[in-house]
């Protein structure tokens, strides 16, 4: 990922940082989001802070008030707030890409936030939809 275009981070990538069952998928997206930190061009939206929050605290077992703080640093971000003209062009994205409604709330926001980069684990790497590039950062 050598990329100074902005870098949208799918909620994947951000709870491996956290996850400790899976040691090389956390250092590689720790890495990743210190870098993106240090260029500050990363994005995530909403959902992604949504997403994060439940998984980090259902799943892996984080209390809320560490998530919470997490939170905090994440909101150096540039946020894309999720309205309903994007939720509507997600089910469009949906439709025509056939790809989940919710990986397709990430593309169409990653869009928005004017991301040449998506990071997920969930799309196909390589793949480019509605002008955005999917890389897979643990290929």
């Amino acid at each position: 990922m050598l990329t100074m275009s902005k870098v949208f981070i799918d909620t994947n990538i951000l709870i491996y940082s956290n996850d400790k069952a899976y040691p090389e998928k956390q250092n590689k997206s720790r890495a990743v989001i210190k870098e993106i930190f240090k260029r500050g061009n990363g994005v995530i939206s909403t959902q992604i802070l949504h997403e994060y929050y439940v998984i980090s605290t259902q799943k892996l077992n984080l209390s809320a008030i560490d998530v919470r703080n997490q939170i905090d640093s994440l909101i150096e971000f540039e946020i894309i707030d999720i309205d309903v003209p994007l939720i509507k062009e997600a089910i469009d994205c949906s439709i025509l890409d056939q790809i989940s409604y919710w990986d397709a709330l990430v593309v169409v926001s990653a869009q928005k936030g004017g991301c040449g980069l998506l990071l997920t684990e969930d799309l196909n790497h390589g793949q480019v939809i509605k002008g955005v590039k999917v890389e897979n950062i643990f290929k």
